[in-house]
């Protein structure tokens, strides 16, 4: 077997698990949004429980201040029906309309404070039924994530344990390049890719990754030797599938034939 098809039958196995653990991960980023998110709304919800908290508190304050300037109303008045002179009842007056003054200023303060404090309850209301979505929508990615770990150990095991058999056959400086560009790219079909045919009879054969142009050399060197051989447009390592290979052996052969004839 030369290097190029037993460095295939690793590529294979790696695309599988490659596939596999892609599968796996997309359940896991899934779920890790989830708790994103719901640590998000948990952070929303605490700075809006502090709002409104702060607003209830500020309003429970206002309701004293009120009782207090509606006594000293009531107090002032009284002591207005009393008054000895014009003088003192002036002065009276004059302190009546600042406490009015300032209850009606704690008053529409009051009045905006319950608005705002309704306003922040609805946002909590919403952001509590939010954290239920997405509660829920977390335990079900956990358990798709689990549910998906269990499906696929088994498959991964043993393509990790064929890959550990497959590896040492191929020769060291093919292995080599071959995890450059896993590492480098970490995309299959930036790896390796088969040499696809475009016209058997004119020779017209391209890359299978980037689709450029592919000299008929190339593919007889890969069918004669089977050396490890890069695309020169994008680099990524060539081979040819075995339908290809036979066809192109039969031809081969029939032209062999037909010139020793």
């Amino acid at each position: 077997m030369d290097p190029t098809a037993k460095l295939l039958r690793v590529f294979l196995v790696d695309r599988q698990l490659r596939g596999l653990t892609s599968r796996l991960r997309a359940a896991e980023r899934f779920a890790e949004e989830q708790e994103r998110q719901l640590e998000a709304i948990a952070t929303k919800r605490s700075l809006i429980d502090g709002q409104l908290r702060q607003a209830k508190a500020t309003s429970g304050n206002n309701d004293v201040e009120i009782k207090d300037l509606d006594e000293k109303l009531a107090d002032h008045r009284e002591r207005m029906n009393t008054a000895q002179t014009n003088k003192e009842y002036q002065a009276l007056l004059t302190e009546v309309n600042t406490l009015k003054s300032r209850r009606d200023v704690v008053e529409e303060e009051s009045l905006a404070l319950l608005a705002s404090a309704e306003d922040l309850q609805a946002q909590l209301d919403t952001l509590e039924g939010q954290r239920a979505e997405r509660d829920a929508m977390l335990t079900g990615a956990k358990k798709q994530s689990e549910e998906r770990q269990a499906e696929v150990k088994g498959r991964v095991d043993e393509l990790t344990a064929e890959r550990e058999q497959l590896v040492p056959e191929v020769p060291k400086d093919a292995m080599a390049r071959y995890e450059e560009r896993w590492n480098r790219f970490g995309e299959a079909e930036e790896v390796m890719a088969c040499v696809e045919e475009q016209d058997r009879r004119r020779g017209e054969y391209t890359c299978g990754s980037c689709m450029m142009s592919v000299p008929i050399e190339t593919v007889s060197a890969l069918l004669s030797h089977g050396g490890i051989t890069g695309c020169v447009s994008c680099g990524v390592i060539l081979y040819v599938e075995t339908e290809l290979q036979e066809a192109l052996r039969e031809k081969a052969a029939k032209a062999a034939a037909k010139a020793g004839r």
